[in-house]
């Protein structure tokens, strides 16, 4: 018996998704009264496995049914393979191993890797989801880090002044299909760097301070406008993953029912496999409705729950919310309200979705969308085509950014009148939308001008669709300039210099004759004519498309 188990105690402080404003965890944290048991622990790992154990168990008597985080020392776990005693205490406590996170503590100095890697070989083999904490103010060595495969990378709050490292380590989780949050929030201001780099769940302070019974509300601060804009495609489902109360697939109605009536937050219950798979959805209203019938309770409340369970709908965690709603959408009217599960690639449940919470985001998304729209044509601004290219860029992605502008405008609408030179910007833009497809984005950005979005082998049908065609304005035959920046991952640090390399490349174009393109290739000099005539033999090639600034 350790000298510190008297007067050992424990907290919980929420993970709170940042989408939602919704507690998506609990991570209990050990608050011992008098002397240092984290240090201690830090040398000891029989102790450091002994805290982990009494964590669970004191979050057993809270009867929570959050998933739960539990500290574990890396060292602890490349001394033992595993944590088979946490296995078992999550056993006996009635939860499941895939409701509980292992987080993965520093320092890794002098932890052999390949014994630590064995170690989460195992977790994971058991069920348990895996996260690596303190990144950014660690040690963990980032080939360590990508050969672990968190589920979960929890960044310091430090991190937040550097945005680059920020985007950096949202694209690596990106990759590593693994979310990414921030510990350790005291500000709205650092909420609000939180949003803007895209981090999905957030801790510290800020949102509750750790407290010996678990919040049942946090504060979130109101998401300015234009914070955390999604991709055009839809947000993620990882952005509105709630936690999902879940039961075995053994359980009995009269279990299902003690689980809903004592927790009237819960919309619904999963039924799991012993691997954590959902087989049966249980429906809160219509179960409760069926059990308080007359004879409901007689007939049903000792018969398996699984019966009164409809298939569950799942959706996978790379899903993007439209996505989801056509699983809603395929189902009867009766389902609408069901919350969708969401399972990893193993088919294991990581949480639910609820219908309301997608259509309140979707709804803000399409009315951001449609204030920015340019009202001639219909097509979105410069704000959205920018912002879609610092996405790209941050993910690694080359992009094609071009610019397209009408030859002479301003002669085409003195000569012709504005009501034809309106008209043919209109087709113009609709060219545009039309030959766009796959991930190409197309904008209007005032005047007669226009930015693409495109993937570098996505070009070509722009370009049939622009420059291959005769355009005229009230009998007047008229041409198109369209520059393009190629840009590679490295090349530009965003928008801004991707446009700065675009500008001399627009310049080459418009010296041309007919209908041109002008193509550059950011931080090479040079460019090459692809379409047009007429320029002199000093001009060819001579431009550099290199960032600035």
């Amino acid at each position: 018996m350790h000298p510190w188990t008297d007067t050992l105690r424990f907290a919980f402080q929420p993970l709170v998704n940042l989408t939602t404003g919704g507690v998506a965890a609990l991570e209990i944290l050990a608050r011992p009264e008098t002397g240092d048991v984290l240090a201690e622990a830090r040398r000891n790992p029989e102790l450091d496995g002994t805290l982990a154990v009494s964590a669970l168990r004191a979050a057993a008597r809270q009867e929570t049914l959050l998933p739960l985080h539990i500290n574990v020392f890396a060292a602890t776990l490349a001394e033992f393979g595993g944590l088979t005693p946490l296995y078992d205490a999550v056993r006996a406590t009635g939860r499941m191993p895939w409701e509980v996170t292992v987080d993965i503590v520093p320092p890794y100095t002098h932890v052999p890797q390949w014994a630590l890697l064995e170690a989460v070989t195992t977790l994971r083999g058991q069920g348990f989801r895996i996260s690596a904490d303190g990144v950014g103010d660690g040690d963990v060595p980032l080939r360590l880090l990508t050969d672990i495969g968190p589920d979960l990378v929890k960044l310091d709050a430090s991190l937040l002044a550097r945005p680059a490292a920020m985007r950096a380590m949202r694209t690596l989780g990106e990759q590593l299909g693994a979310l990414v949050g921030v510990e350790g929030v005291e500000t709205e201001l650092q909420c609000a760097a939180a949003l803007s780099a895209g981090m999905q769940l957030a801790q510290g302070d800020l949102f509750a301070p750790p407290a010996r019974i678990p919040a049942a509300d946090v504060y979130v601060p109101p998401r300015a406008p234009g914070v955390g804009e999604t991709l055009r495609a839809g947000p993620s489902v990882r952005e509105f993953v709630r936690p999902a109360a879940l039961l075995p697939a053994t359980a009995s109605a009269a279990q299902v029912r003690a689980l809903l009536t004592g927790s009237p937050e819960v919309s619904g219950v999963l039924l799991v496999d012993q691997a954590g798979v959902p087989v049966r959805s249980v429906h809160r209203s219509r179960f409760l409705l069926t059990l308080s019938g007359r004879y409901g309770h007689a007939l049903y409340a000792d018969r398996p729950a699984v019966k009164l369970g409809d298939p569950p709908r799942t959706v996978g965690v790379d899903a993007t919310a439209w996505q989801v709603l056509d699983v809603v959408a395929v189902g009867g009217h009766d389902r609408t309200s069901d919350d969708v599960a969401v399972v990893d690639q193993q088919g294991r449940c990581v949480g639910v979705v609820r219908l309301a919470d997608l259509v309140r985001a979707l709804a803000e998304t399409r009315v951001e969308e449609a204030a920015g729209l340019n009202p001639l044509t219909r097509l979105p601004g410069s704000d959205t085509i920018t912002g879609e290219v610092d996405r790209w860029l941050a993910g690694g992605r080359t992009c094609a950014l071009s610019w397209l502008d009408i030859d002479h405008f301003k002669q085409i609408n003195d000569g012709a009148g504005f009501a034809a030179g309106d008209e043919l910007i209109r087709s113009v833009g609709r060219a545009l939308r039309h030959a766009a497809s796959g991930t190409t984005c197309v904008g209007h950005i005032g005047g007669d001008d226009f930015l693409v979005l495109a993937d570098e082998e996505g070009l070509d049908p722009l370009v049939t669709a622009v420059l291959d065609t005769p355009w005229s304005a009230a009998g007047r035959d008229v041409t198109l300039s369209l520059a393009t920046v190629v840009c590679a991952p490295g090349s530009v640090t965003g928008h801004q210099q991707a446009a700065a390399c675009l500008a001399p490349l627009k310049k080459a174009a418009k010296s041309l004759s007919g209908a041109s393109w002008v193509l550059g290739r950011a931080g090479l000099p040079g460019h090459e004519i692809r379409r047009g005539s007429g320029a002199a033999p000093a001009q060819r090639g001579r431009t550099a498309a290199e960032p600035r600034g």
